[in-house]
């Protein structure tokens, strides 16, 4: 069996929260800081692929009420990967199908000894409704079209890692903006790092209000793509529309999807990137998803690395505020 690697990962006395419920109230000393925590822990797990034994004995529940791939798997192997036990929660044949609450739930899953619960949800604002319940740490893997922090986190790990300062970065979000979680975190955490922020997408989904708060909007990718650092190309999220938005898929993927005749036209370092799942053909095509520029594999692994640093400094200041309550 291989050695566990050395651990140098000191805990920053800034960080005070025991909660992550969404990027808009955090500020960037505390985003950075989390960047920081996720890729000294990518490092020390040999891109995350390594255990350390960080949080033995402790228990991370995932509470989800809707489905996921890729944040469930990724909090999983997170918590795994630090050494702590999961437990895994899915509504479906669930005591919510009894008429339980949704609070009762959740506190019937802390009774069993949690400490973070990871919760996702179609209501937005149902994990600060947990925070307020539990004793525990809440962690936001989505609620409704609010937020989804780690995502955000993520993409920006993923961003700093190709170099460039955020303050000299222009970054395009793409397409289905009124649904995206996703959108917002990354919307709030690159302002707070100071990069210039492009809302893009059809005038059906994208709000005039994200001028008013000091965002640039456009409604053509071909109008903003020279000046791109990163685009990032969310995905059309049918299944949130009540009416379609557009008339159809064509002419969406027409307007917005960025293939490799668009590549041709865009900076030679541009980076693509895409939160998932892709759908090929309409917001990204093969050539381009699979390509030198797209950076949507390395963003799963920041995900990982992202929600190791989220448990991590979570725990710590648990066990900060119980020292100081001794």
């Amino acid at each position: 069996m291989d050695d566990e690697p050395a651990v140098t990962v000191p805990f920053p006395d800034a960080w005070t929260r025991r909660h992550l419920l969404d990027l808009e109230s955090l500020s960037a000393e505390e985003i950075t800081i989390l960047l920081d925590t996720a890729q000294q822990l990518k490092d020390a797990t040999d891109n995350c692929r390594r255990k350390l034994n960080l949080l033995a004995g402790k228990t991370c529940a995932n509470l989800f009420f809707e489905n996921s791939t890729r944040t469930r798997n990724s909090f999983s192997l997170a918590a795994k990967r630090l050494g702590a036990d999961t437990v895994e929660f899915s509504s479906a044949g669930s005591s919510v199908a009894k008429g339980e609450t949704f609070i009762d739930t959740a506190k019937t899953i802390e009774a069993m000894g949690v400490d973070w619960v990871v919760t996702r949800h179609s209501t937005p604002g149902t994990p600060h409704l947990l925070s307020r319940e539990l004793r525990c740490s809440v962690l936001n893997a989505g609620d409704g079209p609010h937020e989804h922090p780690t995502q955000g986190l993520l993409d920006m790990l993923t961003i700093r890692q190709h170099g460039k300062p955020f303050a000299d970065l222009t970054v395009a979000l793409v397409g289905d903006i009124a649904h995206s979680r996703t959108a917002r975190s990354n919307i709030w955490g690159l302002k707070k790092l100071g990069a210039h922020v492009i809302i893009c997408g059809p005038a059906t989904l994208v709000s005039p209000r994200w001028e008013e708060l000091g965002f640039e909007v456009a409604h053509r990718l071909d109008d903003i793509l020279p000046r791109c650092d990163v685009l990032n190309l969310l995905r059309v999220q049918f299944e949130r529309q009540v009416d379609r938005p557009f008339p159809s898929i064509h002419e969406y993927a027409a307007l917005y999807a960025m293939t490799g005749e668009r590549m041709a036209r865009s900076k030679s370092d541009i980076l693509i990137m895409a939160p998932g799942p892709i759908n090929r053909g309409v917001e990204i095509t093969p050539e381009v998803a699979d390509g030198p520029h797209s950076v949507i594999l390395e963003q799963v692994t920041n995900g990982i690395a992202v929600r190791m640093a989220a448990l991590w400094l979570l725990s710590g200041a648990a066990e900060r505020d119980r020292g100081a309550d001794a």
